[in-house]
């Protein structure tokens, strides 16, 4: 009989049925595949806008190390700055080089997803290596602004901003599809606190950047 055949098929493989084609009522909400397309299209869109901002003030800074970008605000928070120190072309070439081509790929599998698509398990292992190294270097980037640097670029907080969900939610779904190998127990604690921690990492990095320039909001800067 079909299912049957269909059955010992999926026994046999030696990918797990749920990491090869997610049952919409056996995952968390979120990580089911219209929500979890929605999350990494609006993340993944709000990411390209804010990398292909920032290419566009590059090109200017390129042309005119003189140019005032759309985000220099003040001596704290200015986009001009910071792309001014080795730290914005780690790799030889401007980092924002990097989100265009990052998001573009997220943007494509959510549109994947809402298109009824389904990925191979090695498909997310390979988004999971990504989106993981990208929150990585987000961190740097991020440490590198508050503690070296001391200024603020406001369209890099930006792709900061999206890259905490998409971290974390794509990590879950991993884990909730059997695609990253983990106890029932803690896939469970972790899928049902997604946005608590979500919200957590928001908190810390609010926290960090207030303690960071808390002479700023002192008013004992000078300025």
């Amino acid at each position: 009989m079909p299912s049957t055949a269909k059955g010992n098929l999926d026994h046999k493989s030696s990918v797990p049925v749920e990491a090869r084609d997610p049952q919409p009522d056996t995952l968390p909400a979120m990580v089911r595949n219209r929500p979890f397309g929605w999350l990494l299209l609006v993340t993944g869109v709000i990411g390209w806008l804010a990398s292909g901002a920032l290419v566009l003030e590059k090109l200017q800074v390129l042309q005119d190390p003189n140019h005032i970008t759309a985000c220099d605000v003040n001596p704290w928070i200015s986009c001009g700055t910071v792309m001014k120190t080795w730290q914005s072309s780690l790799f030889g070439f401007p980092n924002m080089f990097i989100g265009i081509v990052a998001f573009a790929i997220i943007i494509t599998t959510a549109m994947g997803l809402l298109s009824g698509a389904r990925f191979a398990r090695g498909y997310w292992i390979g988004l999971q290596a990504g989106v993981t190294l990208g929150f990585v270097f987000v961190i740097w980037l991020w440490s590198q602004a508050l503690y070296a640097i001391n200024v603020l670029c406001p369209f890099c907080m930006v792709v900061w901003a999206v890259m905490i969900p998409m971290f974390v939610w794509v990590t879950i779904r991993n884990l909730s599809t059997g695609v990253i190998k983990a106890p029932a127990g803690l896939v469970k604690l972790v899928a049902d606190s997604g946005w608590i921690i979500v919200a957590l990492l928001y908190v810390a990095v609010i926290a960090t950047i207030f303690f960071a320039f808390l002479h700023v909001f002192a008013g004992t800067s000078g300025y």
